[in-house]
């Protein structure tokens, strides 16, 4: 890089020895400025000539070590672009891989939701069929037992009318003479079983 910031120096210096060298041409006599208008021409193509073989010389030294360090930066530049593009591709090949999974998990997760919901009205299902039986069941019994202390105390209830029934009937039809024989009756049914037990 310095050699090339030379180059530029080198040329100004060959113009500037130039210049004083063509003022003193001019204040010879006219025999010199003749003969230096026949020199100046070949000192500029000279002139011209080391110019050009120096900045040939400085740009054959200087550039490709500047061309190669460039290309060097700009083929690590693309390395790493290719680099970065690769890991770019990578995670992005991981997320998605993870939204694969990710879906994956939450079909699974649905799925088995579903198959758990199913079996859970499945259960509460039979759990309330069973209760309904068994409330049914028990609704069953005790309308059977109220049914059955109903018809006892129907029962009893008939019984008492028609014992009071029957008490008010014989009451009005029995007097005090037939009341005194059926209980003389009664009494020799009662000697009479008496004497027969005895003797068995």
């Amino acid at each position: 890089m310095k050699r090339l910031l030379l180059i530029p120096i080198f040329a100004v210096a060959t113009l500037v020895a130039q210049e004083p060298a063509e003022k003193e041409a001019g204040e010879t006599t006219e025999h010199a400025s003749e003969k230096a208008a026949e020199v100046s021409p070949i000192w500029k193509w000279a002139n011209f000539a080391i110019l050009a073989v120096g900045l040939g010389y400085g740009m054959a030294k200087g550039l490709p070590p500047l061309f190669r360090s460039r290309t060097k930066e700009i083929q690590q530049g693309i390395s790493e672009a290719q680099q970065m593009k690769q890991d770019a591709e990578k995670r992005s090949a991981e997320m998605d891989a993870r939204l694969d999974s990710l879906r994956a998990d939450i079909e699974k997760f649905r799925t088995q939701s579903a198959a758990e919901m199913q079996q859970e009205g499945d259960r509460i299902g039979r759990e309330t069929a069973a209760q309904i039986k068994k409330i049914e069941q028990q609704a069953a019994v005790e309308i059977e037992s109220v049914g059955k202390t109903a018809r006892r105390q129907l029962k009893e209830y008939a019984a008492e009318l028609a014992l009071g029934l029957a008490e008010e009937r014989l009451r009005s039809r029995i007097d005090g003479a037939a009341e005194s024989a059926l209980v003389d009756d009664f009494v020799r049914d009662l000697e009479r079983k008496t004497v027969q037990g005895s003797k068995n």
